[in-house]
């Protein structure tokens, strides 16, 4: 296949900035032939899941049973996997796919304890930060066309890392079918203190109201499909979310020295994720996009999800021509990509040059496939732009700063009078007052009681 050409940055910005993540118009028929079912004829998509998370809140566990009947056709009774589910899981998890499971753990593990922030307290100044982590949190890995224990890993090891309490996990379950295997056993190798087999909006609803099964959680972080991120984003504020994350995205930047098998490879591993996913490639190389374009028809018919990124590639991938590498990253720079992947010769030396993407994937062997299951940050990562001012999940996102003022008695003296100008300015008397009162005490040199 070939994929569509832009030459030049001219306009090449608005073809690839991402969609809405919350943009419901593209949903299949299917989906919303479901909508009508449920919830009968005029109700859309969005107001369905303004409903379901009213009816959970209102109605907890009941609501919980009766949506995932209607949604996942399951009779749930009891939302928690038991003990017999987690034997079941860990009779058929292969020692192999444990061990890599482990490891993988072990390098989140370690990756997320190097950022951990430290309180910092300097009695001399009267400043200082403590840090803390949340009390509990709710972890959501979703269950489509494909499970992901991966997922599990990269959100619940940088919680337990920051010394979070409690730590559940949601992930649905659908008629008779298990829950995946893998995923019980990453939530158990993660340290996950609950797994309820609930998905999807009810899901979110219960993490965030609570229920007589479910306790209402801080925070609720992970990745989702529309309706999720939709709920994820009505319930803010009501608790913390990580971020409302739509289709994913790679742009790889390449020059004449990358290989195009690696580089076609790498857009095939992204437009797998789904119909929506995006796979980028830029380069100042006519050869390359030449090279490329032959070795992705090649490798398209190999693949058991070829059809499927088939139809990302030719709805969202794109390759653009530019005249030049600076070229490259200045538009890198405004689209700020999920994922952004340097086949160029010297990779390292783009680090100053990046200044917004979700994860920089540097050189020929750091392909972002590694980071979704291995390399040692968390996968989940801004999407559609939110680079731009928001960060990859980690251990920063389940901990509170709690800002510490002590102040000296000399301190006081001599910042109290700018203090006082300030609160005048602002025409709040009371404020000055808490001040000068305070400073006509040292002033009289009378002891306080």
């Amino acid at each position: 296949m070939e994929l569509k050409l832009i030459k030049g940055v001219d306009g090449a910005e608005e073809i690839l900035t991402r969609l809405d993540p919350l943009d419901f118009s593209g949903l299949p028929d299917s989906v919303l032939a479901q909508t009508r079912r449920i919830f009968g004829e005029g109700v859309t998509p969005e107001e369905s899941v303004i409903r379901i998370l009213r009816d959970v809140r209102a109605s907890g566990d009941a609501a919980v049973r009766h949506y995932a009947k209607m949604l996942d056709d399951i009779d749930l009774q009891d939302f928690l996997v038991s003990p017999a589910q987690m034997d079941q899981a860990r009779a058929v998890v292969s020692d192999e796919l444990r061990s890599s499971l482990e490891l993988a753990a072990q390098r989140v593990k370690e990756f997320h304890e190097a950022v951990m922030p430290s309180d910092w307290l300097d009695e001399t100044k009267g400043l200082g930060e403590l840090i803390r982590p949340l009390d509990r949190v709710g972890l959501y890995a979703p269950g489509g066309t494909a499970a992901y224990p991966s997922t599990v890993l990269m959100t619940a090891v940088p919680a337990r890392v920051a010394g979070v309490k409690e730590i559940i996990l949601a992930t649905p379950r659908r008629g008779k079918e298990p829950l995946n295997p893998a995923v019980l056993v990453a939530a158990e190798i993660a340290g996950v203190d609950a797994i309820y087999q609930v998905g999807g909006v009810p899901a979110i609803g219960a993490m965030a109201y609570g229920t007589d099964s479910i306790a209402k959680v801080d925070k609720i972080c992970g990745p989702g499909n529309l309706f999720v991120g939709l709920a994820k984003n009505l319930v803010q504020g009501q608790v913390g979310i990580d971020g409302v994350f739509g289709p994913t995205e790679t742009i790889v930047v390449a020059d004449e020295t990358a290989s195009p098998i690696f580089c076609a490879a790498d857009l095939i591993g992204q437009a797998e994720h789904d119909p929506m996913a995006t796979a980028i490639l830029v380069t100042d190389s006519q050869s390359l996009v030449d090279q490329v374009n032959t070795e992705l028809e090649t490798m398209l018919a190999s693949q058991p999800r070829g059809e499927m990124a088939r139809s990302a590639l030719e709805r969202r991938g794109r390759v653009v021509l530019v005249e030049s590498l600076d070229q490259a990253a200045d538009l890198v720079n405004n689209i700020a990509p999920e994922h952004l992947c340097l086949m160029v010769a010297d990779p390292w030396s783009w680090t100053d040059k990046i200044r917004h993407a979700g994860g920089l994937f540097l050189g020929e062997f750091s392909p972002e496939v590694m980071g979704d299951y291995i390399a040692g940050p968390s996968h989940v990562m801004p999407t559609g732009g939110t680079a731009r001012y928001s960060s990859a999940l980690s251990v920063h996102q389940f901990l509170r700063r709690m800002p510490v003022v002590g102040l000296s008695r000399s301190d006081f003296q001599r910042l109290g009078p700018s203090a006082v100008q300030i609160a005048n300015a602002e025409g709040l008397a009371g404020h000055a007052s808490a001040i000068q009162v305070r400073l006509d005490h040292i002033e009289s040199g009378a002891t306080a009681k």
